[in-house]
């Protein structure tokens, strides 16, 4: 009855090419935010690409974790919700409370070769089955109420280009 309890991750990319006005306040304070830190990472002006600080400065790899700062505020505007994520209704549904922000490139003289991603991973779901490219869930670990024959309110959400599972537990009861 219950194939598992999984979390599911949201990768959303933005770059320049990116429409939404939220996507296009996160893009120009995260790549300010970029062009600033790696100044100290790149004294000497060597680098332009954040490639290249990465294959040549020890820790550039931190610039990701430095660079997020500039995107908290508006991932707290988001209340807890994944952005871009609906259910069969066309509502926003699905819980997070944790993300991960990466730079996948970047350029100091070039502010249209900034692209980040910001993955978003779910709260645990109750994984009931699979209707064509549909997820049938509920939320949280409701294993032992479906035990118990007990009746459940439940979501359905469409899978989509960077919706995964990012983790998965047995089914068995809790």
């Amino acid at each position: 009855m219950v194939k598992g309890i999984i979390r599911l991750s949201y990768r959303k990319i933005i770059d320049a090419t990116s429409q939404k006005l939220w996507d296009k306040y996160v893009f120009d304070d995260t790549y300010m935010e970029f062009y600033m830190q790696a100044q100290s990472y790149n004294q000497e002006n060597k680098y332009t690409t954040f490639q290249e600080l990465l294959d040549n400065v020890p820790n550039a790899d931190r610039l990701h974790n430095q660079t997020s700062a500039a995107a908290i505020g508006y991932i707290r505007q988001l209340n807890g919700l994944i952005p871009e994520v609906a259910n069969t209704s066309g509502k926003l549904c699905l819980p997070f409370t944790q993300f991960k922000f990466e730079i996948i490139q970047s350029h100091v003289q070039n502010k249209e070769a900034h692209r980040i991603a910001i993955i978003f991973f779910s709260e645990p779901l109750t994984w009931l089955d699979t209707i064509d490219n549909t997820l049938l869930i509920t939320y949280g670990d409701q294993r032992e109420v479906i035990q118990e024959g007990k009746a459940i309110d439940t979501d359905m959400i469409i899978l989509q280009p960077y919706l995964s599972i990012s983790s998965f537990q047995n089914g068995g009861a809790a």
